[in-house]
C-alpha cells in the first residue's frame, strides 16, 4: 500500500525536486502540493510530466483536505510551526525540513503529536553528510570539552542560527555543555562578537553570497584543535534520500524525533 504524501513549499528549491522523487517512488503517492506563489497551477506542467494532474493549493489547510498519511513541510521559518500543528491536529504524520523552530517550539509540537498519537521527524539538514557531521561531533564532545560552531548560509537566509545549528546544539546539550573559561558576558568590547549562545554553546552565523548552507564545529584543547565541517553544493539533490527515509519511517514514530540517524541503514 502506497504512502500518500502532501508537500508544503512544493515549488521551492527543495520542494520541487522532492515532488519529482515522490512521484517516481513506487511506494508513495503525491496527493497534495502547496505553493502560494504558484497556486492553482498544475504541478505536472511545472515538472514537464504530462501524466501528472495535480492542482497546487495556496494553503496547507486546503491541501490537507486530501487527508495524506504524511505532510512534508519545506515552507518558511515564519509559518512552519503553524503548518506542522495544523497537520498534527488532523492526526497526520509530519516531516519537518523548514528551519526557524526553537527547542520550545519542538516541545510544543512533541506534546501535540503525543496527544494525537502521530509521529513527527524534524531534521535541520537531511543530507547524509550533514547527518554524519552531527554524529561525529557528538562523538567528539564525549572526549573534548571546548567547542564553538560556525553556521554558514546564503545572504538571503532570514533565520539564524540555522535549523542545522539548532539541531546540533540540542544534540550536543544531551552529552554535555562546553567549557567556556572566560565568561562571555565579561567580554571587553562588543559582547555580540562572541556569537549567540545556543544550548550554552557559542554559534557564529555567517550570511554571505556564495554559500548555500554549511556548518563547522571547532573543538579546542591544549595544544590541539579538531575541526569538522560540512558544505552544501548548489542543488538540493543531497537532501532527497534523507527526506525519503524520513517519510518512510515517520508513521512508526510516536511524538517528535529530531534527526534521522536511527533510520539510516547499518553497515554492521
Amino acid at each position: 500500500m502506497s504512502l500518500t504524501v502532501c508537500v508544503g513549499g512544493a515549488t521551492g528549491w527543495t520542494g520541487l525536486p522532492l515532488c519529482k522523487e515522490i512521484l517516481q517512488a513506487q511506494d508513495m503517492n503525491l496527493v497534495g502540493a502547496v505553493s502560494r506563489s504558484r497556486a492553482d497551477e498544475n504541478l505536472g506542467k511545472i515538472l514537464d510530466q504530462p501524466n501528472v494532474d495535480l492542482k497546487i493549493q495556496e494553503s496547507v489547510v486546503e491541501a490537507l483536505t486530501t487527508a495524506p498519511d504524511v505532510y512534508v513541510d519545506f515552507t518558511g521559518a515564519e509559518a512552519v510551526k503553524t503548518h506542522v500543528l495544523e497537520a498534527v491536529n488532523k492526526k497526520i504524520h509530519v516531516v519537518v525540513g523548514s528551519s526557524g523552530l526553537s527547542d520550545q517550539d519542538y516541545e510544543e509540537i512533541h506534546q501535540a503529536a503525543l496527544q494525537n498519537r502521530v509521529g513527527v521527524i524534524a531534521c535541520g539538514n537531511f543530507a547524509i553528510s550533514a547527518i554524519l557531521l552531527q554524529r561525529f561531533a557528538c562523538e567528539a564532545a564525549k572526549f573534548l570539552s571546548h567547542w564553538e560552531v560556525i553556521d554558514y548560509a546564503s545572504a538571503l537566509k532570514p533565520d539564524a542560527p540555522s535549523g542545522m545549528a539548532r539541531q546540533l546544539g540540542f544534540r550536543l546539550s544531551q552529552i554535555r555543555k562546553p567549557e567556556i573559561p572566560f565568561p562571555i558576558q565579561k567580554t571587553v568590547g562588543l559582547v555580540e562578537s562572541r556569537g549567540a549562545t545556543l544550548n550554552e554553546m557559542q554559534v557564529h552565523s555567517i550570511r554571505l553570497p556564495g554559500y548555500v548552507i554549511g556548518m563547522e564545529v571547532i573543538f579546542g584543547e591544549k595544544d590541539e584543535r579538531l575541526s569538522i565541517r560540512y558544505d552544501a553544493g548548489a542543488s538540493a539533490a543531497p537532501y532527497l534520500s534523507g527526506i525519503l527515509i524520513a517519510i518512510r519511517n515517520v508513521s512508526g514514530c510516536l511524538g517528535l524525533v529530531r534527526g534521522i540517524d536511527q533510520f539510516l541503514p547499518s553497515n554492521k
